[in-house]
């Protein structure tokens, strides 16, 4: 092979581990950004393993192709990532800003190895600018609080306090003492934006769930639609029964997996099915989308009473 041909491939080589590097990079940033959140305990091993698994795939790869500098920040990491990796011990605050400090380290590796610059932003704002934070038992005697000032009313109809709640008392038994404000406010942020979007595409759905039970219920059968329609629908309503898992919504959830059952057995056996029956699932749909609106209702009305006996994240 030429000294051309070498370099040539060398720099091919160079260039597959930048996009690689990029997208380890992504998704160690998102595992750590969630892992900061006090996740349960299941959820917290696989973040902390996707951030090892990650570390150490650009380690190994920087090492094939004598990257030495990417190599050892890479590898020097894996400490780090395990101070964070076991839910039971105490992690502080330092832990994390650690670990996000030896992420620095390593993009600016990359970027003296590739002449590629590799963004770090999240990473020197966590070292630079230490977020606001607020004392843990504080952050749970303002929780407990509002559930007190709220409980006799019944004011909430969500379990998103009580979610909260549980993972501020599981910050306490770990030994946390302090908070990440921001951390806090994104969690509300990204709930609000989850739940929306499952009422979104309810209500995109909705339409079609009522045409193709009108023509079940018109012809009584489901000979008289086509076979990729009925499919199609079961497919849809599967795929809604997992959006209304997903954000914890449980009797949009129910009401998705009966009607899958059903719409199931319509499509694969022919049943014949009187009219009031399908009256009965067209009013329920109904009944169900109000539900899930007033759902979401309950969830914007929580998010400002916490968001509102919360301090400012700066």
């Amino acid at each position: 092979m030429s000294v051309e041909t070498e370099d040539a491939f060398q720099k091919e080589l160079v260039e597959l581990f930048v996009q690689e590097a990029q997208e380890w990079l992504q998704q160690i940033h998102v595992a750590l950004d969630e892992l900061q959140q006090s996740p349960p305990s299941e959820r917290h091993h696989a973040l902390a393993q996707t951030i090892k698994v990650g570390v150490t795939n650009l380690g190994g790869s920087a090492a094939t192709l004598n990257l030495s500098d990417v190599e050892r920040a890479s590898f020097s990491a894996l400490p780090f990532v395990e101070a964070v990796q076991d839910p039971s011990a105490q992690i502080s605050t330092d832990d994390f800003i650690a670990l996000c400090k030896q992420l620095g380290h390593i993009h600016g590796a990359l970027t003296r190895a590739t002449g590629v610059t590799f963004e770090a932003d999240d990473v020197s704002a966590s070292s630079e600018d230490p977020p606001t934070m607020i004392p843990t038992k504080e952050f749970l005697t303002l929780l407990r609080g509002l559930q007190d000032q709220y409980i006799s009313s019944n004011a909430f109809h969500r379990n998103l306090l009580q979610t909260m709640l549980a993972q501020a008392e599981g910050l306490m038994e770990r030994g946390v003492e302090q908070c990440n404000m921001s951390s806090i406010h994104e969690f509300l942020e990204r709930s609000a934006e989850e739940e929306q979007g499952f009422l979104d595409v309810v209500q995109q759905e909705l339409p079609h769930l009522m045409a193709i039970i009108q023509t079940l219920k018109t012809s009584g059968n489901a000979l008289s639609a086509p076979s990729s329609d009925l499919q199609n629908t079961v497919e849809r309503v599967a795929q809604l029964w997992s959006a209304a898992q997903q954000v914890n919504a449980s009797h949009a959830m129910l009401f998705f997996m009966g009607l899958h059952s059903f719409l199931t057995i319509v499509t694969q056996h022919h049943v014949v099915v009187g009219a009031t029956r399908y009256d009965a699932i067209q009013s329920r749909l109904d009944q169900s989308l109000k539900g899930i609106e007033e759902w979401a209702a309950n969830g914007r009305m929580e998010r400002v009473a916490i968001q509102r006996v919360l301090p400012c994240a700066s």
